[in-house]
């Protein structure tokens, strides 16, 4: 059977002691083999120089690509230049360009994005950031003081949002597909989806995309839904549709741990019928915590050797 592609979004933690638990994370999480894992970026810059911190341990710890997320919101192209240009100083290669979301407290209708308008500017400025650089890159020869290796510096890796069922802020039922479109023409070069929580969300929107003329390799996001709590969360967030039989399975189940199966087994069989469906992989939001996503790709064959603490030995 070939080997399913998988990665894994992770966020800044607040406090050093939450450093450390998403150190040993970020370890299990890379002892699975995933092409990537990616770290979020505060609106504004408000975690900037923690989501620095990550990328930055898991490119000297790990043998896992590390992404780092950008945004518009709150930018200006300086700033935004800056940011790119201390990415890039520290070996950081890839990474999500998003628009990013209105900051707490904004009216609706006040602009809120700084000089960047769209996504597809901010992977524009990505590559021409880069393309400022040096076109290649020095390693020293081990034994030969004073002698360097030359190669062709590797072209940044840029990826974009894409919306399923569409972005709540989109004026009309095809926008979302015209903006994939845009971000393509920009330069990005694959894409990765929203939450959804059924195949068909999914399957049904990539099709629509490739009739439009998108070829970049569209990631199906997926994320494993283990609590009325953090549903409620999602769907305040992304503004998706109640999914009613989940909703009612995660109420009816009285303890932690039932729902949390519940969440794993929704999600298994979401990324089992994606891939039967055609994506090109699976990127699993982990919250996090290693368990529960390396559950997911257990329960859906996508690691099926493969044991987390929470598995027991045989």
């Amino acid at each position: 059977m070939p080997r399913v592609p998988f990665s894994f979004e992770l966020y800044p933690p607040r406090t050093s002691t939450g450093a450390d638990a998403l150190h040993e994370t970020i370890q299990r999480l890379a002892a699975a083999g995933p092409d990537f894992v990616s770290v979020t970026y505060g609106a504004g810059g408000s975690t900037g120089g923690r989501s620095l911190e990550v990328l930055r341990y898991i490119r000297e710890n790990t043998d896992v690509e590390p992404l780092a997320h950008l945004t518009c919101v709150g930018n200006t192209y300086a700033g935004a230049t800056r940011l790119i240009r201390e990415f890039l100083d520290a070996g950081i290669l890839s990474f999500l360009a998003l628009r990013g979301d209105p900051p707490a407290g904004h009216t609706e209708g006040e602009p809120f994005l700084g000089d960047l308008e769209t996504s597809a500017q901010l992977v524009q400025l990505i590559d021409r950031v880069q393309a400022e650089r040096a076109p290649y890159e020095e390693s020293p020869v081990p034994g030969f003081p004073g002698t360097a290796r030359v190669a062709p510096r590797r072209k940044a890796s840029i990826a974009v949002a894409a919306f399923p069922n569409g972005h709540p802020r989109s004026a009309y039922s095809t926008q979302h597909v015209e903006a994939l479109l845009a971000k393509q023409a920009a330069g990005a070069t694959f894409a990765i989806t929203q939450l959804f929580f059924h195949p068909d969300d999914y399957l049904v929107f990539v099709e629509r995309a490739r009739r439009a003329g998108v070829t970049i390799p569209i990631l199906p996001g997926i994320m494993p839904i283990t609590s009325p709590t953090r549903l409620a969360r999602v769907l305040e967030l992304t503004g998706e549709e109640l999914p009613g039989e989940l909703v009612i399975a995660l109420e009816v189940e009285p303890t932690a741990e039932g729902r949390r199966q519940i969440g794993i087994e929704w999600a298994a069989r979401l990324a089992a019928e994606v891939v039967a469906g055609g994506a090109p992989g699976v990127h699993l939001y982990a919250f996090n915590q290693h368990d529960t996503v390396l559950d997911v790709l257990a329960a859906a064959d996508i690691l099926p050797q493969f044991q987390t603490s929470s598995t027991p030995t045989q």
